[in-house]
């Protein structure tokens, strides 16, 4: 089911009232299904679909049931489960006999309002996830409790105080306690010290779940045999609160993962479920954003987001681009410019040409690269995987070194004094140095609009001594800007002033969507004001490729707009170059040149300022562009920059890279065009232009998708701050075990202080590496 409109004349308030009716129509399509569905079999066998539904509107437990009882009421809803605390609803319903539209329909008409939970598979899994943790942490601390209430009278009774019988008591007890513990709380340590060892490979829950076990072991067989080879001392108070403090410092990592992950998911969320289709007959249908192809036309309403990347070909508004900027400023879109997916429209109803969906979208890309860049690991994460397995041999050495001599020197204390230097060395601190403060420091690059790709391009990039600048795309943007003109002797008697020429010149040039005619029209914001010949009074208007515009007024009389030759009555000879009729545009009538325009490239917003921060860090700054020599002089003078490489081919280019690299360089290049990728990939850090070419962003370290240069100036800060916080993550972790270590060995470190320490180091670590995302 389809509503068509007419969008002759579009009308806000139609097409809001046909989305309002239609819009969920599109959920039925098969396609949509995937986002928010699962299938289930009934029964009797029978294929059940799942989904799962975002609410609004509750405010207590009773809505949850008003809406149950509306689901419920549909025909072919078989369950219906309404979770008011997280707003979500789960409908099991039969796909023969409904629709997920119809669901939607009845939580609507019961006075709430939902929509599609597109994100419902990886919440239920970090839900569940959380839930398994809060669950250990609360057994385990709960029951280190009451083994502590137990332990404390050996603590602190007079010799004599307490009897053997008592005691035996208190230490069955706290055995009793210890059990869930053990089975349950302490299970992802044994099981992942099983997966280690079954994959002949060593990790840190290894000595974890050695430490426990025999902790354990040791405890039980002095509280069942007091005169045993295992002395009467039980350390279950120790073992508990172990399994506690590290699992609390394992809880809180976790927050910060799924944290991370909801943040992605507030991104995917941008992108509408549907979106407008018009047809060639003008009408328009709500389909989903699935069944978009290039070369579609997509009426996007006020308030929605872009489906799609694309340009706009009717209406102007503004645009939230905050997803690529990290800025909420509005940016104006007028007719020809371009369209992010994701991105909000502020201002007015506006018709677009769809280019790219799906995969294919810039906002697919930055998603792709934040995820990419969260599961690397760098290269001194690595390092520290590299050492933590012979660590670790020398961690199990150590311990059973210290049990050997403690069991001669005094056997009572020789089980705890290895656990201890089990537990006390887990390296758990030294393996979250590096990763956790280069994620904390992906989320700085994301908010400042760099996305990495390369995990190991911060480190790089902190290091960085010599930047290479492209020219085109990179330092001057894609529009260019009237620097000034003149009106010829002939030009005097057609025109009153020069303003009346660039009138008369900007009517003609908003028929082209040419970056010089684009400029034209930008020169001139009340268009042919004091022209001869306003826009509409132009026709049989004919875009000449490579020289110009030309067209017939209301006397009929042809004039041309384009590079001096033509306008002169060049004809269509050998087209000229591109940048040189930017440079020079003359107006002119039946070939009399009456005024000339002269445009220069216009600069990227904070191109002077970044450079100018770059030079003051000592870095050196370099121009590296294959336009000719004058123009890329001129640029470079215009944004303070003295070492200008002009005319480089792609091969010049990556030769002036691997040049600089032999004389100790570290370096980095950013650029945006094709030509610029063989240079990116040699670079020592390279960035690209987030509109840049997309072969030019897949070779990029990072993409600089907000297009600001400053960025780049605090995404090097950034990237500095990071390392730095790596080292002193480093040092913490070396100093912790260079101190607990001979605690441990000479027996002043009981296990319960011992896991207590171990897990406080490893929160230190990833507190200290959360001041990265800053």
């Amino acid at each position: 089911m389809t509503t068509a409109l007419s969008t002759t004349a579009p009308n806000s308030a139609l097409l809001s009232a046909a989305v309002k009716d239609d819009a969920t129509a599109a959920l039925d399509d098969p396609l949509e299904h995937g986002r928010f569905t699962r299938w289930v079999s009934g029964e009797r066998g029978e294929r059940l679909a799942e989904s799962s539904l975002l609410l609004s509107g509750l405010h207590c437990a009773a809505c949850a049931g008003i809406i149950e009882v509306a689901l419920r009421g549909v025909a072919g809803v078989q369950a219906a489960h309404v979770a008011a605390a997280s707003q979500l609803a789960t409908v099991r319903w039969d796909p023969q006999a409904t629709r997920p539209s119809a669901l939607i329909a009845a939580v609507r008409a019961a006075g709430y309002d939902a929509v599609p939970d597109a994100a419902a598979p990886a919440r239920t899994l970090r839900r569940r996830e959380f839930r398994q943790a809060l669950w250990r942490l609360f057994v385990a601390g709960f029951c280190a409790m009451q083994v502590m209430m137990m332990a404390t009278p050996s603590y602190v009774a007079a010799p004599g105080d307490l009897s053997a019988d008592m005691r035996t008591l208190l230490n069955w007890g706290s055995w009793i306690l210890t059990l869930p513990v053990l089975a349950f709380s302490a299970g992802p340590f044994f099981k992942g010290a099983w997966r280690s060892l079954r994959t002949r490979r060593i990790g840190m829950d290894v000595p974890v779940a050695l430490g426990i076990g025999i902790t354990f072991v040791a405890s039980t067989g002095a509280t069942f045999d007091p005169a045993g080879h295992f002395g009467h001392e039980v350390y279950f108070d120790s073992l508990t609160m172990f399994v506690s403090f590290l699992l609390g410092a394992r809880f809180m990592e976790m927050r910060a993962r799924h944290r991370a992950a909801e943040a992605l998911e507030a991104s995917l969320a941008r992108l509408p479920e549907t979106a407008l289709r018009v047809a060639d007959d003008g009408t328009v249908h709500s389909v989903s954003v699935l069944r978009l192809v290039p070369g579609d036309h997509v009426r996007v309403l006020a308030g929605q987001a872009f489906p799609a990347d694309g340009t706009l070909i009717e209406g102007r508004t503004q645009a939230d681009e905050s997803l690529l900027t990290g800025e909420s400023v509005p940016v104006s879109k007028q007719e020809g410019s371009e369209l992010v997916a994701g991105s909000i429209n502020l201002g007015a109803p506006v018709l677009m040409h769809v280019q790219r969906v799906g995969n294919d979208t810039r906002f697919e890309a930055i998603v792709s690269m934040m995820r990419s860049a969260a599961t690397q690991r760098p290269a001194a994460a690595r390092l520290a995987d590299r050492w933590a397995g012979p660590f670790l041999w020398a961690v199990l050495v150590l311990a059973a070194g210290a049990a050997a001599v403690w069991s001669v020197v005094d056997p009572s204390r020789a089980i705890w004094v290895a656990v201890s230097v089990l537990i006390v060395t887990c390296p758990c601190a030294l393996s979250l140095a590096a990763p956790a403060a280069m994620v904390a420091a992906i989320r700085a690059f994301a908010r400042r609009g760099v996305m990495v790709q390369r995990l190991d391009a911060i480190d790089g990039l902190a290091r960085v001594d010599q930047v290479f600048f492209d020219k085109t795309g990179t330092l001057s943007s894609d529009r260019l800007r009237l620097d000034g003109w003149q009106i010829t002797t002939q030009g005097e008697r057609h025109f009153v002033d020069r303003q009346s020429a660039l009138a008369m010149a900007a009517t003609l040039a908003a028929w082209s969507t040419h970056p010089v005619a684009r400029a034209l029209v930008a020169a001139v914001p009340e268009r042919g004001a004091g022209s001869p010949a306003s826009g509409d009074s132009w026709h049989d208007i004919e875009d000449v490729a490579g020289h110009g515009l030309r067209g017939l007024d209301a006397q009929g009389q042809e004039w041309r707009l384009g590079a001096p030759e033509w306008v002169m009555g060049g004809g269509r000879g050998a087209a000229t170059d591109i940048d040189d009729a930017a440079a020079r545009t003359c107006l002119g009538l039946r070939g009399h040149v009456l005024a000339r325009f002269d445009f220069e490239e216009e600069l990227r917003e904070g191109a002077r300022e970044a450079v100018a921060a770059l030079q003051r860090d000592g870095v050196i700054v370099s121009l590296l562009s294959g336009d000719s020599a004058a123009r890329s002089h001129r640029l470079a003078e215009r944004v303070g920059i003295t070492d200008v490489i002009a005319g480089a081919t792609p091969a010049g280019k990556l030769d002036a890279v691997i040049a600089a690299q032999a004389r100790g360089r570290c370096v980095a290049m950013v650029g945006d065009g094709v030509n610029d990728a063989p240079v990116l990939a040699r670079a020592d850090v390279s960035l690209a232009m987030g509109q840049g070419a997309l072969v030019a962003r897949s070779q990029a370290d990072a993409v600089i998708a907000s297009g600001r240069l400053g960025d780049l100036v605090a995404a090097r800060r950034s990237a500095q701050r990071a390392l730095s916080i790596v080292r002193q993550n480093m040092l913490w972790a070396a100093a912790y075990n260079a101190v607990c270590i001979p605690l441990a060995l000479v027996g002043w470190l009981p296990p319960w202080l011992a896991g207590l320490g171990m897990a406080m180091s490893s929160l230190a670590v990833v507190l200290n590496a959360l001041r990265a995302a800053r």
